[in-house]
């Protein structure tokens, strides 16, 4: 096979811990031998991956244990990626298969049963984006937990983000008055001129809490937080009666090598009768068929628009994971390794 003629695979591993904003000195490119047909056990498959994941949970991943295990110095970055089976001793995988799942930074990965197919028709990049775990977050996110109404005011954090953006047009879509908040003036206009929502701030130029009195003046009924620190305690002063906290994420504190203090107002939530909830995306497993299908109907009819940005190689990963903390990107960001099939 002229896939597993290449005999080395090259692979990002950790160095070392980060501390503060993650750099590209905390990981090592390694080549290690590639595995033969030969050597898979049954079951396992070979994949060459075509696009690696970069999201903010790799930064917690990278330093201490969360709802996964840490990576230890030496072991590849965990990530999501999308690739074709080029080896193959599973029936599920048949060889040339598109598929999808969580592996690591890593030009091919032996998988076993955890690889879902890419469905006929998908575009890899749709597979893992707006079809992928970040759309998928989205949805359960905004519509299980935050529950969004006919003109209710909704706010969401990260929005210029892979889940933001995809979450404050699903609120849009079940008729809720969006706002959001991004880092650049481009990020928000791209959020109210392309994505429908009703304002967006930008917390690096604006003062935001008068914004937020200005955007949403009879407050917030849903909040989709994606960063937490400080701006959770601006929202905390602005909720409404049965208001609905998302806790998605807090990106602004993945880097601190200390916990933050909590928000001071969180009596809030029992004078408001509110509530705030966090979820992770892998408690709706069983309904990941159900988002998938909904998220592509919203997409071909055109009331839900994403976009992926790419960066290109292996080596580019490290580089690209430091983007999501200084403002580099907006929507997805994936890092190509090799060709669409």
């Amino acid at each position: 096979m002229a896939e597993t003629e290449v005999r080395v695979n090259r692979q990002i591993v950790l160095k070392q811990r980060p501390t503060g904003v993650v750099s590209e000195d905390c990981f090592d490119l390694v080549e290690v031998p590639l595995p033969g047909p030969e050597a898979l056990a049954d079951g396992e498959a070979l994949v060459r991956n075509v696009y690696l994941s970069v999201d903010p949970t790799q930064r917690g991943w990278i330093s201490r244990d969360t709802y996964l295990p840490a990576i230890q110095p030496g072991q590849v970055i965990r990530s999501g990626s999308a690739g074709q089976v080029v080896a193959s001793r599973n029936a599920r995988l048949p060889v040339g298969s598109l598929v999808s799942g969580l592996t690591g930074w890593s030009e091919y990965a032996v998988v076993g049963g955890n690889m879902s197919a890419v469905p006929a028709g998908v575009d890899l990049r749709a597979s893992m984006s707006v079809l992928g775990a970040t759309g998928l977050t989205a949805y359960f996110g905004m519509l299980d937990i935050g529950r969004p109404q006919q003109e209710e005011t909704v706010l969401v954090s990260g929005a210029a983000g892979a889940t933001g953006s995809v979450a404050g047009q699903i609120a849009r879509i079940q008729g809720a008055r969006v706002v959001g908040l991004a880092g650049t003036a481009e990020k928000c206009a791209w959020l109210t001129r392309e994505l429908g929502f009703a304002a967006a701030i930008n917390y690096r130029t604006e003062d935001v809490a008068a914004r937020l009195s200005e955007t949403c003046p009879n407050g917030i009924d849903v909040y989709f937080d994606n960063v937490g620190g400080r701006l959770l305690e601006l929202v905390l002063d602005r909720i409404r009666l049965k208001a609905r906290i998302v806790l998605c994420g807090a990106i602004s504190q993945y880097s601190d090598e200390e916990p933050s203090p909590g928000p001071r107002n969180l009596m809030q939530l029992v004078l408001q009768r509110s509530r705030m909830e966090g979820f992770l995306v892998f408690d709706y497993l069983e309904r990941y068929p159900e988002a998938a299908a909904r998220l592509s109907q919203w997409v071909r009819a055109g009331d839900l628009r994403y976009r992926v940005e790419v960066m290109e190689g292996l080596e580019a990963a490290p580089r690209a994971l430091r983007a999501l903390f200084t403002g580099g990107n907006t929507g997805k960001l994936l890092v190509q390794i090799a060709p669409e099939p």
